[in-house]
C-alpha cells in the first residue's frame, strides 16, 4: 500500500483544498454574487455536460487505463496511445453536428419548464468535450502512476477558476454572460494544461498501426461509454431532471445539499486515482492474492475516513444551514440520505477498480442500465411527490441497489468481500456517536458551534480509531503526524 498511500494522501490534500474552494463558493458566493434562477442554470449546466461527458469520451480514459499494462512493445504502445487519442473526435464530431443542425429542437425540449436553459446549449456542448479530453489525459499520465498533479487540475483548478469569475462578476468587471462563457475557457483551459503535462510525462508518437486486440479494446470502449454514464447519471440525472419538473432556483438549494454531502466522496475519489491503474496491473497478472488485500485495505480506510467526515457533517449540518440563505435549508433532508449513500460508497473500496478493469463488466453494464431506467423512474415518480426531496429520496434508492449487486457481483466472482470485523466495529462507533451528539449543541455562535464539536468529535475520534487499532495505516499515519510512540 506503500505507492497507494502516499498518491493517494497528497491527492486528498488536493481534493480536500478543492472541496474547501467549491464549499466557499457553492455556500456563499454563488448564494450572494448570482441569483437563484442563475445558480441553478450553472448546475443545470455542468450536470448535463458530465451526463454526456462519457459518450464524448468514447469510454477512453477507462480503456487506456485497463489496457496500456498489456502491450509490451514501443511500437505497440504508441499505436494504442494514438488509438487513444483519435477515438473521442469520432463521437465528438457527431454530436457536434447534431447540435448545430437540430439546436432549436434539442433546446426547446430541455427548456420546457424552464427557459433559461435553451440559450446555453452551447456551453454545454464545449464543457463536456473539454471534460471528455481531460478525462482522456488524465488516465494518460495515470498509466504512468502519475496522479497528484491531475488530481489537483481535476479538483482545484476549475474551482479556484469560478471563484475568480464570480469576483469578478461580483465587482462588475464581467457581466452574466461574460460569466457563463467564462466558465466554459475555465473548464477548457483545464484541459489543455493537463494535456501539457500529461505529454511531458510520455510525449506521443503517433503511429498509424494496427492495434493487438483492437476488437476487444473497441469492443470495451463502447460497453464503458454505458459504464461511464451509468456512474455520471447515478449523479447528476437528478439535477437535469429537477429541470423539468420544479423551478430551476430550487437547483440550486439541491446543489448546495449534494455538494455538503458530497464531501464525504472526496477520499474515496483521491484514493481511486490509483486503484484503478493497480487494479489493473493485479488483474492482468492474476495477482489475485494481491487484488483481495488492495479490496480489503481500501474499503477499511475509506470506511474510517469517510465515517468520520460523515459525523462532521451530519452533526453540525443544523448549525450550518443557520450560516447561509433560509431558503437553502430546505435541503436538509436530501444532506441526510445523500450522506448515507456516500458513506455506503465508500464500503466499496477498489469494488469498481476491480469490476471495470476485468472481464466481467459487461454483466455489470447490464445491470447498470437497468437501474439508470429504475432512477430515471423513480425521480419521475418521487421529484413531482416530494422535489427536491424525492430527488434525493431517488438517488439514495438508486445508488443502494446498484451498489449491492457490485458487491455481491464481486463476491461471486472472485470470491472477496471488502468487510472485515472491523468494518461493523467502525460502523457501530459511527451510528453510537450520532446518536450521542446529534441533539447536542453549544450554547454560543454557529461558527462557534461548528468548530467546538468538529474539535470534540476529531479528537474522541482519533483516540478511539488509534487506541483499538481498527487500521494499520491510518494508526501508522496518526502516529507519524501526532509523533506518537
Amino acid at each position: 500500500m506503500g505507492l497507494v498511500a502516499s498518491q493517494s494522501f497528497k491527492n486528498i490534500i488536493y481534493t480536500y483544498l478543492g472541496f474547501f474552494i467549491g464549499a466557499i463558493n457553492t455556500l456563499f458566493l454563488y448564494t450572494e454574487f448570482l441569483s437563484a434562477e442563475y445558480y441553478g442554470m450553472v448546475g443545470y449546466m455542468l450536470s448535463l455536460a458530465y451526463v454526456i461527458m462519457p459518450l464524448m469520451a468514447f469510454g477512453v480514459h477507462n480503456t487506456l487505463v485497463k489496457f496500456y499494462s498489456s502491450f509490451k512493445t514501443r511500437v505497440s504502445v504508441n499505436s494504442f496511445l494514438t488509438l487513444m487519442l483519435v477515438l473521442p473526435i469520432l463521437i465528438i464530431i457527431p454530436i457536434f453536428l447534431i447540435t448545430y443542425l437540430g439546436y432549436d429542437v434539442i433546446g426547446n425540449f430541455l427548456s420546457q419548464k424552464n427557459e433559461i436553459i435553451k440559450g446555453y446549449l452551447w456551453h454545454t456542448v464545449f464543457i463536456a468535450i473539454a471534460l471528455a479530453y481531460f478525462e482522456v489525459f488524465f488516465a494518460w499520465a495515470k498509466v504512468q502512476m502519475q496522479t497528484v498533479f491531475g488530481n489537483f487540475m481535476k479538483e482545484v483548478f476549475h474551482r479556484v477558476g469560478t471563484m475568480t469569475l464570480l469576483f469578478l462578476l461580483h465587482f462588475e468587471v464581467i457581466d452574466l454572460e461574460q460569466f457563463m462563457a467564462g466558465l466554459v475557457v475555465v473548464y477548457i483551459l483545464r484541459m489543455l494544461v493537463m494535456s501539457v503535462y500529461a505529454f511531458s510525462i510520455k510525449l506521443p508518437v503517433i503511429t498509424f498501426k494496427r492495434v493487438n486486440n483492437l476488437r476487444n479494446i473497441l469492443k470495451y470502449s463502447l460497453l464503458i461509454i454505458i459504464a461511464g454514464s451509468i456512474a455520471t447519471i447515478l449523479l447528476d440525472v437528478d439535477k437535469v431532471m429537477l429541470g423539468h419538473y420544479i423551478d430551476i432556483k430550487e437547483i440550486a438549494y439541491y446543489n448546495v445539499a449534494i455538494f455538503i454531502a458530497a464531501v464525504i466522496s472526496v477520499p474515496q475519489r483521491a484514493m481511486h486515482q490509483i486503484l484503478l491503474p493497480l487494479s489493473a496491473k493485479y488483474l492482468n497478472e492474476k495477482d489475485f492474492g494481491a487484488l483481495e488485500d488492495l479490496y480489503k485495505r481500501s474499503s477499511l480506510n475509506l470506511f474510517i475516513v469517510g465515517g468520520f467526515i460523515f459525523l462532521l457533517i451530519v452533526l453540525n449540518i443544523n448549525q450550518l444551514y443557520y450560516i447561509i440563505p433560509e431558503e437553502f435549508s430546505g435541503g436538509l433532508f436530501v444532506v441526510f440520505i445523500i450522506s448515507i449513500s456516500k458513506l455506503y460508497d465508500s464500503l466499496l473500496g477498489s469494488n469498481n477498480a476491480i469490476l471495470f478493469n476485468s472481464d466481467y463488466y459487461r454483466v455489470v453494464l447490464v445491470l447498470g442500465v437497468i437501474l439508470v431506467i429504475l432512477m430515471v423512474i423513480l425521480n419521475i415518480v418521487f421529484i413531482p411527490l416530494f422535489g427536491i426531496n424525492g430527488a434525493g429520496i431517488a438517488t439514495f434508492l438508486a445508488i443502494f441497489v446498484y451498489n449491492s449487486i457490485k458487491l455481491f457481483f464481486v463476491y461471486r466472482k472472485f470470491k472477496m468481500v471488502p468487510f472485515t470485523l472491523y468494518t461493523l466495529k467502525i460502523g457501530t462507533f459511527i451510528f453510537i456517536s450520532v446518536l450521542l451528539f446529534y441533539f447536542w449543541e453549544f450554547p454560543f455562535h454557529p461558527i462557534v458551534n461548528i468548530g467546538l464539536k468538529s474539535l470534540l468529535i476529531t479528537a474522541i475520534y482519533v483516540f478511539v480509531v488509534y487506541k483499538f487499532d481498527f487500521s494499520e495505516d491510518i494508526s501508522l499515519l496518526i502516529k507519524r503526524y501526532l509523533k506518537l510512540k
